[in-house]
């Protein structure tokens, strides 16, 4: 890896803003191969050379890994003019160049978004040949019905001709419009669609899990935090 500004290289891993790691500087609690530095501007490789923050040591990561609670009305984008995109809801001291949503939720979707800036990672776990289950929570305009359920269970063939894979779907309130939904797929508009076919409308629809990754219930509508390694692997589970 280059050489790059300390201040940035901190940063990029989330846990101190850059105004932190002057802070810290300041008061000696930054070192480089031993020695405390003052200039957060200095140039260091954090493959060779060794960080110190606040006398524990400093873990670099190339790329990094983020999950969102998307609100309604957000774009699934890295940029969209005149609109409001997932990657504008990443807070300045996660933010990194190059940042995308893994896979994409419709605008009136909410839930569980991956923002990456790891193109392999997302190619992986987006490649129909992986087909990482993603599980949804779909408020419904009528209740289903069994013959409903069992053509999602066989796979529904929408309007345009498409067969869907074969998905989970299970109701969960006795009133039954409230449905949990699990695709190994991510076609345009799919649970949509495929409700549609059953005759029923979706009212809303937020995503709850991506692979065996679940969605921290502790994170607000527009809220998101890193995912670590072990939560990373859950995802390809």
């Amino acid at each position: 890896m280059s050489q790059q500004r300390l201040d940035k290289i901190i940063a990029s891993q989330g846990k101190y803003s850059r105004s932190d790691v002057k802070r810290l500087a300041r008061n000696g609690e930054i070192t480089v191969n031993g020695k405390a530095v003052s200039d957060c501007g200095m140039k260091v490789d954090p493959e060779k050379d060794s960080i110190s923050v606040g006398g524990e040591a400093f873990g670099y990561s190339e790329f990094i890994y983020i999950m969102l609670n998307k609100p309604e009305g957000v774009v699934s984008a890295s940029r969209s003019p005149g609109e409001k995109t997932v990657v504008d809801l990443v807070p300045a001291e996660l933010y990194r160049d190059g940042l995308f949503p893994a896979g994409r939720l419709d605008k009136d979707t909410t839930g569980f978004v991956l923002i990456t800036d790891d193109g392999a990672f997302a190619h992986e776990i987006l490649s129909p040949k992986k087909h990482i289950e993603k599980t949804y929570i779909a408020q419904l305009d009528r209740p289903i019905g069994e013959a409903e359920l069992e053509k999602f269970r066989i796979g529904i063939t929408l309007a345009d001709g498409y067969e869907c894979l074969p998905a989970g779907i299970k109701v969960l309130t006795d009133d039954g419009l409230t449905v949990e939904i699990k695709l190994r797929e991510g076609k345009y508009h799919q649970i949509k669609r495929m409700a549609a076919a059953c005759g029923s409308h979706v009212n809303k629809l937020h995503r709850v899990s991506m692979g065996g990754l679940e969605l921290d219930k502790k994170l607000a509508s527009g809220e998101c935090r890193l995912i670590d390694g072990n939560e990373l692997a859950k995802i390809k589970s």
